[in-house]
């Protein structure tokens, strides 16, 4: 106890006896009397003591009362200062070598390793895992288009992007327009737009002064735009069955609105996308900032390349191992980021093929 250091308002001593009282209230659910801390306690002093530095603890807002008996539960507070110590202190956070294990045994492809990750995390933490889908870092930005007539006034917009995806929109036009005025059209926009992002498109359109030309422009722009706009979405989830018995009314309503996207992962993600892989942020109680979490608590861990990011982590009720969950989530979030980089070295070489399969591509559908 020696090396932890004293916070602004909490003695040596009251330190240890929280951090034994959060710890014992993670594993038995049940409110920690002085005596209990007592006989657990290394620290050689009374219950009489205890009582008086619970009651201090107490009053200065890290533990609280349930009943009139004199067992005492962690608040939003207490769990605060635990989760602080237990980063400070990695060696207080509990080992993930059968996870490690496990993962090496099962090299998959990425989607089916990201939904066995979240499986592995939830029964290593035993509270409910999400993963969310991979976002680009950077905007995205044109490469070529082609507008291929279908029928009337229907067409095919062909987009791709600088970083080889190719995206596909069907389109109604204000009048019919023939495959060589489209193409020609085309032809003009790819000339000047290329390595634009929307931005760069909404201002190359207001310089067109052909109709057509700024009308797909526009529609460009408009496609980068609603893809840079992706919200982070979870791509998989488990554990929310039997994770839901743990939670009260509140919980699991906002449990559900997570599953849903209605919870705040866009901003929480948002103070999380420029730190390092493995990053990991507890949220608890909804950090008096999110009231949409009022009831849960989140770790979320970082995981990405240059490129992309997306989060790894477990939810569930304020009384949550802790000390299983931030180093798994972390271990899972770096092996996520290593395994991406593997797949995107292996893209990038293989870039000059890919740009020539989207040509014959395009190239077949104006045949």
């Amino acid at each position: 106890m020696s090396d932890m250091p004293l916070t602004d308002n909490l003695t040596e001593r009251q330190q240890a006896l929280l951090i034994l009282l959060v710890r014992e209230h993670i594993a038995t659910s049940e409110s920690v009397s002085s005596g209990l801390l007592a006989q657990k306690t290394d620290l050689r002093i009374s219950s009489a003591t205890i009582r008086n530095e619970m009651a201090v603890l107490e009053e200065k807002g890290y533990i609280r009362s349930l009943h009139t008996s004199s067992g005492r539960v962690p608040t939003e507070e207490g769990y605060r200062f635990f989760v602080k110590y237990l980063i400070e202190h990695e060696e207080d956070l509990q080992p993930v070598e059968n996870l490690k294990l496990q993962i090496a045994d099962n090299p998959l492809e990425l989607d089916s390793w990201m939904q066995m990750a979240a499986m592995m995390l939830s029964q290593e933490t035993q509270v409910a895992a999400i993963v969310t889908e991979p976002r680009l870092l950077a905007p995205n930005r044109f490469k070529q288009m082609q507008v291929i007539s279908v029928q009337g006034r229907m067409v095919l917009m062909v987009l791709v992007l600088t970083s080889g995806h190719v995206h596909q929109q069907m389109l109604i036009m204000a009048e019919p327009v023939t495959q060589a005025v489209l193409s020609q059209a085309c032809e003009h926009i790819n000339r000047y737009a290329y390595d634009k992002d929307s931005h760069g498109l909404y201002e190359l359109a207001r310089t067109q002064t052909s109709v057509l030309a700024r009308e797909l422009c526009m529609l460009a722009a408009d496609a980068l735009q609603q893809m840079d706009d992706w919200n982070s979405k979870i791509a998989y989830q488990t554990g929310f069955s039997e994770l839901l018995p743990y939670l009260e009314e509140q919980g699991v309503k906002q449990a559900l609105k997570i599953l849903e996207g209605e919870a705040p992962l866009n901003e929480i993600m948002s103070d999380l996308v420029h730190e390092k892989a493995g990053t990991v942020r507890v949220i608890i109680a909804g950090e008096g900032r999110w009231e949409s979490l009022s009831n849960l608590s989140m770790v979320l861990g970082r995981y990405g390349t240059r490129q992309f990011v997306g989060a790894v982590g477990v939810m569930g009720p304020t009384r949550m191992p802790y000390g299983k969950a931030i180093p798994a989530v972390s271990h899972v979030a770096h092996l996520i980021s290593k395994m991406l980089d593997k797949i995107h070295d292996n893209e990038d070489a293989s870039q000059t093929e890919v740009d020539n399969d989207t040509d014959e591509v395009i190239q077949g559908l104006l045949e």
